[in-house]
């Protein structure tokens, strides 16, 4: 489930339409959580299914690190790709604002670690990297574990709507790592290797 202070709007036509904060997002908070009605398929499923719904699946889905297709019930499907992304993902089935998300920005992934099938070039942002690959969570999660690490502390500090759907033991695993009880996993762990 997406962070609830968040709209659907059109983006651009290029782009389409896009996940937008409807009031202040701090970093540190949780933009969304993996919950009970998001669909798993697992890729014999997803071959087995009429094109349309495999098309459906390789839009509005990502891969986790089984290699299941996850297709997320509500607008989290329509959160866009951004090189400089405003949330990243973590290994344990949440996402993080990783910096402040000001009222009517876009809540945005980097692609390159939701296990894409193939090699895909998004709108020029102006940045080094212009084309996302089914490799660049083994290439870049050293760089993006600095960044959740960064605002993993804020996670207690601020307003969490979405905790309720997180389990009481993922919650204590939050806070031992938070207290230096045990180390954050690596988003890594997410990868999935064809």
């Amino acid at each position: 489930m997406i962070h609830p202070h968040t709209e659907l709007k059109l983006i651009s036509e290029e782009i389409g339409y896009g996940v937008v904060a409807t009031k202040f997002i701090p970093a540190g908070t949780i933009t969304w959580v993996l919950d009970k009605l998001d669909r798993e398929f697992t890729p014999s499923e997803v071959e087995g299914l009429d094109p349309l719904y495999q098309d459906t699946l390789n839009t509005y889905s990502y891969r986790n690190s089984k290699g299941n297709f996850v297709l997320c019930w509500d607008k989290g499907r329509f959160v866009n790709h951004s090189f400089r992304s405003s949330c990243m993902s973590t290994a344990y089935d949440f996402e993080v604002a990783i910096r402040d998300i000001q009222p009517g920005e876009q809540l945005t992934d980097d692609y390159g670690y939701l296990n894409v099938i193939s090699p895909f070039q998004p709108v020029d942002e102006g940045t080094e990297r212009k084309t996302v690959f089914p490799d660049d969570l083994p290439n870049f999660h050293k760089s993006w574990d600095k960044q959740i690490e960064r605002v993993f502390p804020d996670i207690i500090r601020q307003e969490q709507p979405l905790k309720p759907l997180m389990s009481v033991e993922l919650w204590k695993k939050v806070n031992s790592i938070i207290e230096g009880k045990e180390e954050m996993e690596s988003i890594l762990v997410n990868y999935f290797k064809e």
